[in-house]
């Protein structure tokens, strides 16, 4: 299933306000209509703010709005489990796509595509090489990647991401399918002119907006041989598949947790595969795996 987080539109809430203004020929109706519709508007308002999780339909054009408390909640459950507890439904266009979970940290890998190290002629690492992106960094689909006035080069980086569904700490690799939620996409911006003259890659990789992530969890999928693809304006830029990754999901999580705890919501981006480049203030960027979807994000100043 595809598990997605999102936010009502302000539009959907408003349509019976519209209906209510268009009828004018009764002044007193429609003034009492108009005052119905003030005092209730900091109630609706707090509602569109609201967030919520939901099961994608399987047209992947409506949603079900799930009766759950905690991320965590959601594992616990079976799918069917989830849509019995499912209250209403909307249109995907009705509905703002949140960032798919609320991670404490993000924990990138890089140089996990041997071709990818070797286009930036970086040595490849006998253990995995990781890095932490602030929780700051993260938006979602469609959401605005904000070109930074102290970078000249501003790359992008395709990457499949794990999402993970329940605290975890030094697990085994065999045992680690029970801790992973599902997978993401994660586009994992980087100001290449700064990495490039810092030893660390801190301050390049954590500015706001340069996790973008989703658009949504698949929890079923198989993490190995997804084609991923990265397209800037339409024009194909990466092409791999994760089969040619070094460090596996499994792996990753296993080495990571022996170093740190991972809290529910947790994701861990698994590297870039080669075609890394620059982006530019108006580049529509999207980032696609197959049995994810696509994550889109336009950059602005």
């Amino acid at each position: 299933m595809k598990i997605i987080r999102f936010q009502k539109r302000s539009n959907e809430n408003n349509r019976s306000n519209k209906n209510n203004r268009s009828n004018e020929s009764n002044m007193i109706k429609s003034n009492i209509i108009n005052e119905s519709n003030e005092n209730s508007e900091k109630s609706k308002n707090t509602e569109n703010k609201k967030k919520f999780f939901g099961i994608l339909g399987k047209t992947e054009n409506k949603v079900h709005k799930l009766n759950v408390e905690t991320f965590e909640e959601i594992f616990t459950k079976s799918e069917i489990e989830l849509l019995e507890l499912s209250s209403e439904t909307y249109k995907l266009k009705d509905i703002k796509i949140l960032p798919p979970s609320e991670p404490s940290k993000i924990v990138c890998v890089g140089l996990n595509y041997i071709e990818h190290g070797k286009e930036l002629n970086m040595e490849i690492p006998n253990e995995p090489k990781i890095f932490i992106k602030p929780s700051t960094s993260i938006i979602g689909h469609d959401d605005h990647i904000i070109y930074p006035e102290s970078s000249n080069q501003v790359d992008y980086e395709g990457e499949l991401a794990i999402v993970i569904s329940k605290i975890c700490k030094n697990v085994k690799k065999e045992d680690t399918k029970g801790y992973i939620g599902g997978y993401t996409i994660l586009n994992d911006v980087t100001a290449r002119d700064i990495q490039k003259k810092e030893i660390q890659w801190t301050r390049a990789k954590s500015f706001d907006t340069f996790a973008p992530t989703g658009p949504w969890i698949n929890t079923d999928m198989d993490p190995l041989n997804q084609k991923i693809e990265l397209k800037v304006n339409g024009n194909v830029k990466q092409k791999s598949s994760t089969d040619n990754m070094i460090f596996s999901p499994f792996e990753l999580v296993e080495f990571i947790s022996n170093i740190m705890t991972l809290n529910p919501g947790d994701i861990i981006s698994t590297g870039t595969p080669p075609g890394v480049g620059p982006l530019n203030v108006g580049d529509t960027v999207e980032v696609s795996i197959k049995d994810i979807g696509i994550l889109k994000n336009t950059v602005v100043h």
